[in-house]
């Protein structure tokens, strides 16, 4: 990560600490440490970094989401393909919601977000320049997530006894393809595909400590109406992450997360393109609870291992409240 992006996150993280210092409570207890959890995602690419998607929550809640996230550097605005030569910028405010139920016993989360994402820069795709300079609405996102070992559907009022140790869980996001998309233009905020993502993981609470890793894989449909009348197939790609986070308090926690992504190599008009990804990134979380309701999320993140379309910064910020 570079002294540019670093200085500014590390300086609001320390700042916030300092001004929130002594603020929370010690009744919110295990219910603060939840409203800082994964609860709602607001992914904007295939490359984010999501701690804590599966912790144990209380069922009967509700739980809203504001976030603003900005990338710059070689990325692709659409998750579907990654582009060669890309000079992006990218601003993008995200709205999300997630409510939690039983499913078996076991606590369950239906989350989803939606997306307005501005871009500026250029890219090339066989030999041609493209430029952007445009806003567009990013393709909504739903998911299903079920914790099917180790976290009983618990109601709130009851949370603050149960014991957190290991927890594995599922999950099956799906991207509808209703976002921005212009068939004549090369960058797009949508991607003209359903992208249906199974997932699997895992947390384990040690102390203080937790430790967290999934597995997922991304199927994309073909697209008919990509860029210069191009018939698109992507194959599936691979996406394996870990973390380790650290309870400073309660409702705080530092996460320190890595992932690993390779496949979904893209074929156009029965040609493979050779841009199947091998990559990887490393990212830094800091999440405070203000009480039972309120906590914000600051984020950021780069890529270390870069085949294709991962040599980018990202940083974001997210408010959520509970409900």
């Amino acid at each position: 990560m570079d002294n540019q992006l670093k200085s500014p996150i590390l300086s609001l993280i320390t700042l916030i600490a300092k001004m929130c210092h002594g603020l929370l409570p010690l009744r919110a207890g295990a219910l603060c440490s939840l409203m800082t959890a994964a609860l709602v995602a607001l992914p904007v690419n295939a490359q984010d970094l999501e701690p804590r998607s599966y912790t144990n929550i209380p069922v009967g809640m509700h739980f809203l989401a504001l976030g603003y996230l900005n990338s710059e550097g070689a990325l692709s605005p659409s998750p579907s393909v990654p582009l060669k030569d890309a000079h992006l910028k990218l601003d993008a405010g995200v709205v999300g919601y997630a409510t939690t139920f039983g499913i078996g016993g076991s606590a369950s989360k239906l989350d989803m977000s939606a997306s307005r994402i501005c871009m500026k820069g250029n890219a090339t795709f066989q030999g041609e320049y493209a430029e952007v300079d445009r806003c567009g609405y990013g393709d909504p996102k739903i998911r299903l997530t079920w914790n099917f070992y180790g976290a009983p559907a618990v109601e709130r009022k009851d949370f603050a006894q149960y014991s957190e140790g290991l927890v594995m869980g599922t999950s099956l996001q799906v991207s509808l393809p209703v976002g921005s998309y212009d068939k004549d233009t090369l960058i797009n905020a949508g991607a003209n595909q359903w992208i249906f993502r199974p997932g699997i993981g895992m947390s384990y609470k040690v102390g203080d400590w937790y430790y967290s890793a999934m597995g997922s894989i991304r199927f994309y449909t073909d697209n008919d109406e990509f860029y210069n009348d191009v018939f698109l197939v992507k194959d599936p790609q691979y996406t394996f992450q870990g973390h380790i986070i650290y309870s400073i308090t309660r409702g705080q926690w530092l996460s320190l997360s890595a992932n690993y992504f390779i496949g979904g190599e893209t074929n156009k008009n029965g040609v493979d393109a050779d841009d199947a990804e091998d990559n990887s990134r490393f990212g830094l979380t800091y999440s405070l609870a203000f009480n039972q309701k309120h906590s914000i999320k600051v984020y950021a993140s780069t890529g270390v291992i870069t085949r294709i379309g991962n040599d980018f910064d990202t940083y974001g910020l997210v408010w959520q409240y509970a409900f």
